[in-house]
């Protein structure tokens, strides 16, 4: 695991709080995040030889499917949590995988301009205030080459139905149009989930860094 970033900030860990990590990923499998990765990497085709970065890895799950399913990319995982960081870490190795892990935060990424071919989040937008949101987006976008893609899943629905209070609170329903306001093209909603045990609805959404 590569510590690019030595500065210390407040987050939201996964869960939203750091007790509950060791339940995060039998959480994830309850609410069927699997099937929502499944969406979204089918939405991302990603080929061979691409430089892909997922933006809020956590413990790992989606880029380890990612590097499983797509072993001729370069893949990246980045998150702020450390102790997420190791499990996943120890995720990797356990499975012989070739997957970089860096620490680092969504709206100060460490990688050069115009790296990376397609950009994941899932599920990390939801604990952003309004100011990281928009700031993780201007980085997402910098750090694309043109015609780089990010593709980016979380709850939407402006907050409706039986969701826990934190995901209510961060439900957004104006991605695309803050995909547009900070210069992404081709915006879309490429598919649509409902995640199980009430935890609401979530959208991938699409967009693509133009020439």
């Amino acid at each position: 695991m590569s510590d690019q970033v030595h500065e210390h900030r407040h987050f939201i860990p996964a869960m939203g709080q750091q007790r509950l990590l060791p339940v995060y990923d039998f959480t994830g499998w309850l609410a069927g995040v699997p099937r929502m990765h499944r969406t979204l990497l089918d939405s991302a085709a990603i080929t061979p030889g691409l430089a892909v970065l997922e933006i809020g890895c956590g413990t790992g799950n989606l880029i380890i499917r990612a590097a499983r399913q797509h072993p001729g990319a370069t893949l990246t995982g980045l998150d702020p949590d450390r102790i997420a960081l190791a499990n996943a870490g120890r995720k990797v190795a356990r499975r012989g995988l070739a997957v970089r892990l860096d620490v680092g935060y969504a709206d100060a990424l460490p990688y050069p301009d115009g790296s990376q071919d397609r950009e994941l989040s899932s599920l990390m937008f939801h604990h952003l205030d309004e100011a990281g949101k928009d700031g993780a987006l201007r980085e997402a976008l910098r750090v694309l080459r043109p015609g780089g893609e990010l593709h980016l899943l979380d709850f939407t629905g402006g907050g409706h139905g039986p969701m826990p209070e934190r995901i209510r609170a961060g439900a957004d329903d104006r991605i695309p149009d803050r995909l547009r306001s900070l210069g992404f093209a081709d915006v879309a909603r490429t598919a649509e989930v409902r995640a199980r045990w009430g935890f609401g609805t979530c959208s991938i959404f699409r967009g693509v860094r133009s020439a």
